[in-house]
């Protein structure tokens, strides 16, 4: 950065650059926002991010998102204990719940399995998710990866990791979106549908 930058301002804005998809002129932007802000605009952003990092953990059952541990999900008597949605991560699983049709519980990953990136199977909580399908409460266990490369690579090995410990395994259907034109879909996604057909 230029020396006519101060210091304090070059650091947020490497600071910044350094979240996904936050390039360069989105952190200047971003930082020069903050210098022009109220005080109370950027001392809450400091304290929420202090907050975020003091008060959240990682649930010691699923390895969602928490305050508290185990966490309201996992400690809801009324969720069904049998029914384990494996998904990649937090995120995932809030884009789940607003469906409002699932009353399973779930499994954060953290990740899937890239070699490209550098990431195997003992980077993500797999071993933790055949622990708890061995304490043998669990009937199902729904693989709710993401599609592609990384998402199916992480799904078979989950599927071979649980193969034989007594629990069905299931992967999330795929096919054509709702209100969706067949000759824009691409041919994996609607071979994946012709594959994956139920009668009416």
């Amino acid at each position: 950065m230029s020396q006519a930058v101060p210091e304090p301002v070059t650091r947020l804005i490497e600071a910044l650059s350094r979240l996904p998809g936050v390039g360069p002129k989105t952190a200047s932007r971003l930082t020069y926002f903050l210098l022009r802000a109220p005080d109370e605009v950027s001392l809450k952003l400091a304290e929420a991010l202090q907050a975020l990092k003091s008060q959240t953990r990682f649930c010691s059952v699923c390895f969602n998102i928490t305050v508290a541990d185990p966490c309201p999900i996992c400690s809801d008597p009324r969720r069904n204990h049998q029914m384990i949605a494996v998904v990649e991560e937090p995120l995932d699983v809030l884009a789940i719940e607003r469906t409002g049709s699932y009353d399973g519980v779930y499994h954060v990953l953290h990740g899937a399995i890239s070699p490209v990136n550098g990431v195997g199977p003992d980077q993500l909580r797999i071993k933790e998710l055949v622990g708890r399908v061995a304490q043998g409460d669990a009937l199902e266990i729904i693989i709710a990866t993401n599609p592609g490369l990384e998402g199916d690579a992480t799904a078979m090995y989950i599927q071979r990791e649980l193969s034989g410990k007594g629990v069905k395994v299931t992967r999330l259907a795929r096919g054509l979106p709702v209100g969706g034109d067949l000759e824009y879909v691409d041919a994996v996604t609607l071979t994946r549908a012709l594959q994956g057909r139920s009668e009416l």
